[in-house]
């Protein structure tokens, strides 16, 4: 009789900071009301996660202040559009499709998120990752699912999803900050209760700072009417 496998349990701190600097994909979760994330190093690493083509377009984590500064020396956007472009990412906590000049130049960090003239990239950072992140500026990430599945709304929902070769970060508790800095916000038990949770809200930015929705999510959803949601982006009125 086969000997029935240990349950697999969430990974801790250290040993997602371990597959990172190996360039192995780990899954990270995020506040409510949005759903985890694949992330590594390696762009390759992010898709065969995922079970899709290793060279399939992936989305920057512009997290870093490194990386949002390199960035503004890339996106063909004014200096007003820049500022939207770092809002939208910060503190919208979105994912932003932005112009890129000279696409044929991207450099090599770029070219993996760059696709026909735009760059895709993923601006949520969690308080309780912060020092996590801070130690890899240069990430690239996707929604935490398999081909044919949602993404995972949080860490116990991906632990089934995800192979044992991916690790699975925990998340916080209320009085549990993995980076032992100030928290930002609750992340609600492992998908289950608080907000119904979504992948992130996407929208374009052209160069002449114009917004379009791309993708619906979680943060234009209590908006009947995807006008309302960026006019409220354009607005700069908080969240």
């Amino acid at each position: 009789m086969t000997p029935t496998p240990p349950a697999r349990e969430l990974s801790d701190l250290a040993a997602v900071r371990a597959a990172l600097a190996r360039g192995r994909a780990v899954v990270l979760p995020n506040p409510a009301p949005l759903t985890c994330v694949v992330a590594a190093t390696r762009p390759d690493a992010v898709n065969t996660a995922k079970q899709r083509p290793a060279e399939q377009a992936v989305a920057l984590w512009a997290h870093h202040p490194r990386t949002l500064d390199a960035l503004a020396e890339r996106l063909d956007l004014g200096p007003d559009a820049l500022r939207l472009a770092r809002r939208l990412l910060a503190e919208e906590r979105l994912t932003v499709l932005a112009p890129v000049r000279r696409p044929e130049e991207a450099p090599p960090w770029l070219a993996p998120a760059t696709q026909d003239g735009w760059t895709l990239l993923f601006g949520a950072r969690w308080q309780p990752l912060a020092g996590l992140l801070d130690a890899f500026p240069v990430l690239y990430v996707s929604s935490a699912n398999r081909t044919g599945h949602d993404p995972a709304p949080g860490p116990a929902e991906a632990l089934a999803m995800f192979p044992p070769g991916v690790p699975v970060l925990r998340s916080p508790g209320p009085d549990d900050d993995l980076d032992g800095g100030p928290d930002d916000g609750p992340g609600g038990p492992d998908g289950l209760g608080g907000p119904r949770r979504a992948a992130t809200t996407t929208v374009r930015l052209h160069p002449d700072g114009r917004l379009g929705l791309h993708r619906l999510g979680a943060q234009d959803r209590a908006f009947a009417d995807p006008e309302q949601y960026l006019a409220r982006l354009r607005s700069g009125r908080g969240r």
